[in-house]
């Protein structure tokens, strides 16, 4: 039986060709981009999964540790300066996390996440955060702000302890008057002075970022075999 391409030559054309090769490239380059975030994944798990590694001190420079990495810091706690993270669930029902500034022995303030409380029956009644400003050492892993899936901006609250929702670190450091470390530092369940820590591993799974990288790719090859085709012109 005699191919269809025997009687058929290739003809590209400059402008289709561009067009064609750069939307190739680009799906490709996501899925190579799924790729990395995949292997990146893998690494956060395994980070969070060594739960009995050895704390790394958390230097006063902008030294960054992986994420999840299991850290600790010195100083003393600012209690007349917490924020109440709103909207925080667990199990359905609706509280807070409470964010407690540390300041460490080199003056550096880090955000020591103390775990979920529950809300009270009253939006007028905050849960009592309270904690001594002694000298201590915490240890727990490094994690970024809770972020929201659709930013909506509130009002803010004045008064202490701070009711605040998915806050950014430029909003922190202006309620507190000072700089903050880049990073916060989620309070080891076992530790004192703390909350319910169900702490998990956030985002999607590297099985997810794989299935997206099949996708990415899958799209790239499609194009490409369909240019293929409709570039394939009968022979005169």
């Amino acid at each position: 039986m005699r191919s269809p391409f025997a009687t058929r030559v290739f003809a590209p054309r400059l402008l289709p060709t561009l067009l064609a090769g750069v939307a190739v490239v680009l799906l490709a380059s996501l899925g190579v981009w799924q790729l990395d975030r995949a292997a990146e994944k893998r690494v956060q798990l395994a980070s969070f999964a060594a739960g009995d590694a050895p704390a790394v001190t958390l230097p006063s420079a902008a030294e960054r540790h992986p994420r999840y990495a299991r850290v600790s810091v010195a100083g003393h706690y600012l209690p007349e300066r917490q924020f109440l993270l709103d909207n925080m669930t667990h199990d359905g029902a609706v509280g807070y996390r409470v964010l407690t500034p540390l300041v460490d022995d080199a003056g550096v303030v880090v955000l020591v996440d103390r775990g979920w409380l529950p809300a009270g029956p009253s939006r007028a009644l905050l849960p009592p955060v309270a904690v001594d400003a002694g000298a201590r050492r915490v240890s727990g892993r490094l994690a970024e702000l809770p972020r929201a899936g659709i930013h909506l901006d509130a009002a803010a609250e004045a008064g202490w302890p701070r009711r605040i929702s998915y806050p950014t670190r430029a909003a922190l450091e202006l309620a507190l008057g000072r700089p903050l470390y880049p990073e916060i530092v989620l309070l080891d369940p076992a530790a004192a002075d703390g909350y319910l820590r169900d702490w998990r591993p956030t985002g999607p799974s590297p099985e997810r970022h794989l299935g997206y990288a099949v996708q990415w790719f899958a799209l790239s090859l499609t194009l490409l075999v369909l240019y293929i085709v409709v570039t394939l012109k009968p022979r005169e």
